[in-house]
This record gives structure tokens, sequence and C-alpha cells, in this order.
């Protein structure tokens, strides 16, 4: 069976020593998170995932949810007891406001928390992470009266909430969908259509679902202009605020699916359900979009957390799996063979899994609290700059965590040999879960069209501009330190790589814009890789400053710098390789006709 032992010193060092969080204490949120509070409930949190979350995770998968004949949905067993567990503890609300009834805590320590639940049980964390996305668009786009009506009981877990949006026809492109709303004279809607691969859909964890839907007002333009968002109930609420008889809303299937077994993942049908207008009428996508980047994160946050903790117990095997002699002689004599760990070959799967999973760590939190300076800073220039950070940068997130974390999860897999193939073992449950991330919410092809079609040019390239100056000053800062300048010089190249692709697209994408869907992967990828190598340079810097000043965790700290070492020498030369394929542009992708596949 798998184990599980959340990153908290890691988590620390990133927080404190790297992104020195404390010199955001002026903005509203930031001042409550003290360092005491932050280690509490880093420590509390990984006390809910160790003991109570991850052991579910192998439970989940083979008992999956059960859809009853009344078209309920049961969850694995323990599942509702973990789950009032983690509603009791206020997880739920952790950085929600306290206007609606959460803690007010920084959203960047939610972000943390939510990959301590991930590495323990991907599938129950879907349940509160849907939810945490139909609150943020609720607080973004209600109106106070929703706020008041759904988001108290959201947060304190009573009630959940999902997003609609695909439907059989239409996935990405959401102009397709058919879903029509019927207005009625009191200002709700008939909402009546089917949507598909929803999850959390239905199930037995809360006394409601607060499903926020994707719909067409009778008479709407074709198209994406012409779609409203919509929040309908699963069950009809009182006056009192009381869920009471069905709303319309039926669960019509589940899915049967690959991974996540744990996770319900619903069709659902609409049958002249009562909803209502969230936001403007027409402008749904704009509502949307509030819901699917604070899902792109957290699904960013999924590989990184599959990722953690297929790599904990690979590591663990590698240490004690005996299987030959180390090429340099036998390190350990007096057994039969050697542990696996001696290996080359191992050791540069096991390095490859920590310098990402550490750097990728990083750049999530770094990522989160540039969400929280947009949202709560009172600089506005700052949090301008902040925003920018965080749009160009969303879809790296998705899509490079996710497609890594699926490749780190395989290669965890593959520590194992024989016995990774085997369910016993746990290994083959986490690839098949991370198989998801890389497709939902945003299959990364179009993360990656949407980072080089949307994100590079908007306003004028001002969000790329603001992203190199921050590379440009770090480099600068450091480029002359003897003692990581090596590191420092890895990610000037690969800064340079990204700007020479950069300016390939410029010259060569307006012309022929397959020239920029040919290079866009292989964009997002160098992208990442260089956002990693930023985290990885910062790390490195502060790691050098604590040893000189002769404090913290020596060996956690020389560690730190040997893993900078490497992802710089074995890792970040990968840019050179991915600039190469986007120069070569689309020709030859594009020459075959298509009966030639």
């Amino acid at each position: 069976m798998p184990v599980y032992q959340a990153p908290i010193e890691d988590t620390l060092f990133i927080l404190h020593d790297v992104l020195n969080i404390e010199k955001y204490g002026k903005i509203p949120a930031f001042s409550e998170a003290t360092p005491d509070l932050i280690k509490a409930v880093l420590e509390e949190g990984a006390k809910l995932c160790e003991e109570v979350l991850q052991p579910l995770n192998q439970v989940g998968d083979r008992e999956g949810c059960t859809r009853l004949d009344d078209g309920n949905v049961t969850t694995p067993t323990g599942f509702k007891d973990a789950y009032k567990a983690f509603s009791e503890g206020g997880w739920g609300g952790l950085s929600v406001d306290e206007e609606h009834g959460g803690q007010g805590l920084p959203h960047f320590l939610a972000a943390i928390f939510n990959e301590f639940v991930v590495s323990a049980n991907m599938s129950f964390g879907m349940y509160p992470g849907l939810t945490r996305g139909a609150m943020a668009a609720i607080i973004k786009h209600g109106t106070d009266e929703q706020k008041v009506t759904y988001l108290p009981k959201m947060v304190t877990g009573e009630w959940s909430g999902t997003m609609n949006l695909t439907e059989p026809h239409c996935g990405t492109d959401l102009g397709l969908l058919r879903t029509k709303a019927i207005p009625q004279e009191d200002s709700s809607y008939k909402i009546s259509g089917t949507k598909i691969f929803i999850s959390a859909g239905e199930h037995d964890l809360t006394d409601n679902i607060i499903h926020l839907v994707l719909a067409r007002i009778e008479g709407a333009p074709e198209g994406m202009k012409g779609i409203s968002l919509f929040i309908v109930p699963r069950n009809k609420i009182d006056a009192d605020g009381v869920p009471g008889e069905n709303n319309g809303v039926s669960c019509g299937s589940l899915e049967e699916k690959m991974g996540i077994h744990g996770n319900s993942t619903c069709v659902m049908n609409y049958d002249d359900a009562t909803g209502f207008l969230i936001g403007a009428e027409n402008k749904g996508m704009r509502a949307m979009f509030t819901m699917m980047n604070e899902a792109r994160l957290g699904v960013g946050i999924q590989g990184l957390g599959i990722a953690e903790v297929a790599y904990q117990n690979a590591a663990d095997y590698a240490r004690d799996r005996l299987q030959g002699r180390a090429l340099t002689g036998a390190k350990e004599p007096e057994k039969a063979a050697d542990p696996i760990i001696v290996h080359p070959d191992v050791r540069r799967m096991l390095m490859n899994m920590k310098s990402f999973n550490e750097g990728a760590r990083a750049f999530v939190a770094w990522t989160a609290i540039n969400g929280d300076i947009a949202e709560r800073s009172e600089d506005e220039a700052e949090r301008q700059k902040a925003d920018d950070l965080l749009a160009l940068l969303t879809p790296v997130i998705k899509g490079v965590l996710t497609d890594t974390g699926f490749q780190t999860a395989v290669n965890a897999q593959q520590v194992y040999g024989g016995h990774g193939y085997i369910a016993e073992w746990g290994m083959e449950q986490f690839v098949r879960d991370a198989r998801i991330a890389m497709i939902y919410e945003g299959a990364n092809g179009v993360q990656a069209l949407d980072l080089v079609g949307r994100k590079l040019a908007a306003n004028g390239g001002r969000s790329l501009m603001a992203y190199f100056g921050e590379l440009d000053a770090l480099i600068g800062a450091n480029k002359d330190d003897e003692k990581i300048g090596e590191i420092v010089a890895g990610l000037k190249k690969g800064r340079d790589d990204l700007e020479a692709a950069t300016g390939w697209f410029m010259q060569n994408a307006m012309t022929n814009p397959d020239n920029a869907g040919a290079g866009s992967t292989d964009y997002m990828h160098l992208m990442g890789l260089v956002a990693l190598g930023h985290m990885w340079v910062m790390m490195a810097k502060a790691a050098e400053d604590k040893l000189s000043e002769g404090g913290g965790n020596e060996e956690f700290l020389k560690n730190k710098l040997i893993t900078a070492r490497y992802f710089m020498e074995r890792v970040m030369p990968e840019t050179g390789a991915h600039l190469a394929r986007i120069s070569n542009g689309s020709e030859t992708m594009m020459a075959l006709d298509a009966e030639a596949f």
C-alpha cells in the first residue's frame, strides 16, 4: 500500500526563505498569516491528509461510486466521514473572505493545502475542489442575494458546487452548446438540456448541490456571444434556506472511466429546472472563465500532487529493492545485491522527479501569491503586474505541470519494474488518476494555443514583458555570484531560448497561423522549463544565503543546491530542443493529406 508524507519542511522553506511572504504583510489577509499560523495550518492539514484521506485512496479506486435506481449516487466507503471531518475542520473556507463565512486567509495557503489533499486522495479532493470553483464565480459575479443564499453553506460544506460546461456534441467549442434557458415572469429561468463529464455532479456527501450551468437564453445570438451562466440548485430552496424537493435535476448515468474512480463523473439532465442568472445575459463566458482559471490552477496542482506522492513511494522502493550490483562495485556486500538506488538510470528518474516536484511547488506558491496580490493589494500597479503574470502563466501551470506530472507518475511506476504494474503497490492508480488532468478544464493543446494565440499578444505583450523583467532582474542580481553562477547561467540560456522562440513567432505566425499552432505546445513547455528554472535560481540563492549564515537544516540546504544544479545541467537544456522544433515551422506537420493518416 502506498504511503504519503506532506512536504512541510520544503513548503516552509519556499514560503519564508525563498518567497519571503512576510514582505506582503500590508496586504489584507497576509497580516493574519503569521509564520506560526502557517506552520500550524500545514501541520493540521497534513494530519488530515495523511491519516484520514490517504488510507481511503485505494478504497475509492476499488469501489468507485454507485448510481442507484432512483438516480442517487453513493460515494465509496469512508468518504462521507472523511468529508465530514474535512468540513468540520473548516478546510473548504480556508481562503474565503470572513464576510462569507470563511477564514479569510491568503489563497496561497489554500493552494498549498490542495497539493497535500491531491497527493493523499485526488478523487476525494475533487468534491471540495469543484465547490471552490463555483464559489469563486458566485463571489465575483453573483448578486448580494445570491451570495447570502449560497456561499455560507458552501463554505461550511453543507452544500457543494459544480461546473456544467460540456455537452455530448461540444467540449472545447462551447459556442455549439444546446442547453436552453426560458425566461419566467419571476425573473428565474427554466433550464433544459444534458451535460456530460460533470465531476461531483451527484453524490451523498452534502444536503444540496449547487450547479453552475452554461445555457443559451431563447433568442440569444448563436455561438459564444449568446451564452449565459445560471445557478441551478439540485433541490429547490425555501424562504428559510432549507433544501426541499428535487428541482428537475438528475444524474442520468455515471461514466465508466480510466481513473479517479472515487469521484462521481456524471451525465446530468436538466428538465425544466429552475435556474437563476449569474452575471449579465449573454456574458456567461466571462463568469465561466472565473471558474476555469480557478480550476486550471487546481488542476495544475493535481499534476504536482500526484507527482509528489508517486515520487515518495518510488524513492522508498528504490532504497529497499535489492537487484544487481553498483557499476562501481558492491555498495552493500553483506547483502545478496545492492538496492536499485545505486544505479544511475534509477537515479536519473528519481532526480527528474525530485527536481520537477520541488520546482513546481515553488512555482505554484509564487503564482498563487500573485493571485492574492492581484485580488487584494491596495497598490494598483502591483495589482496590475500580478494579474498580468497570473494570466500569462495560468496555462503554463495547467499544461506543463499536468503533462510532466503524468510523466513523473509513469517514471515512478517504472522504478518499480513489474511490481509497478500490479495494483496492490498503488503506482498504476497514480498513472491512471494523473492522466485526466491533461485533458479536463481545457485540454493541454488548448492551453498551449491560449498561451501563444491570446496571452502573448494581450495588451501589447505587457504580460510577457513583465515576466522577462522578473527574469532579467533575478539574473542580473546573481549572475556574478560565484556560488550559484552556473545555476544562474542555466536560467539565462533558457530565458534566451524563450526570447528567441517569441521572436520567431512574431516574424512567422502572422503570415502563417499554422506556425503558431505547430509550435504552441513546445513554446508552453519551453516557458514551463524557464519558470521552473526561475524558481530553482531563487531556491539556490536562498539555500546559499542560509548556509552562509549558518542557519537551517544543513543537509536539506545542500541537497537543494545539488538538485538545482541537476535541473540546470540535465533538464533545462531541453529548452534548446523546444526552440529548434518551433523554428522548423509547420510545413512538414501540415503537408500530408488527411487521407494519408
